[in-house]
């Protein structure tokens, strides 16, 4: 069910919540990939971006092995830039829309990423940013500050 794969840890390393800060005592649910879209996950990705997330994004990408597919990176600021938090597949956004998935004419990685990056931008308090989430196209506009 791993609809949405696991983003690395941020340069220099987060601290674990009650952990050591090395990843090997990071809570095993952040390494199984049946749970790496959950709000938790994603959280504790976000928690660990250097700077002050001031939106999540929804970029759509492809490529020939993957088809399209949906990055999720959180724009911060201060200092300004992006880190991934997620990568939302085609193969596998169905089994993470359960039955729900065939309930949608959009593609299943774009209904899933935005649950997803939704979700967690809900959660932050920030704007979340899908450009032209109804049709696939790596071109579409980035968010502006």
């Amino acid at each position: 069910m791993p609809a949405v794969e696991d983003a690395p840890t941020p340069a220099g390393g987060t601290r674990a919540p009650g952990g050591t800060g090395d990843p090997a005592h990071a809570r095993p649910a952040l390494h199984r990939r049946d749970q790496r879209r959950d709000l938790e996950s994603l959280a504790y990705r976000a928690a660990g971006c250097a700077g002050r997330i001031v939106a999540i994004e929804a970029i759509w990408d492809g490529d020939t092995v993957h088809d399209y597919f949906v990055r999720l990176p959180a724009i911060t600021a201060d200092p300004e830039g992006e880190a991934h938090m997620a990568t939302v597949y085609r193969s596998t956004a169905g089994r993470y829309l359960g039955e729900d998935a065939g309930h949608h004419p959009r593609h299943p990685a774009a209904v899933a990423a935005e649950r997803a990056g939704g979700t967690l931008a809900a959660h932050l308090s920030v704007p979340f940013h899908f450009a032209g989430p109804d049709t696939p196209d790596d071109e579409a506009s980035r968010r502006r500050s």
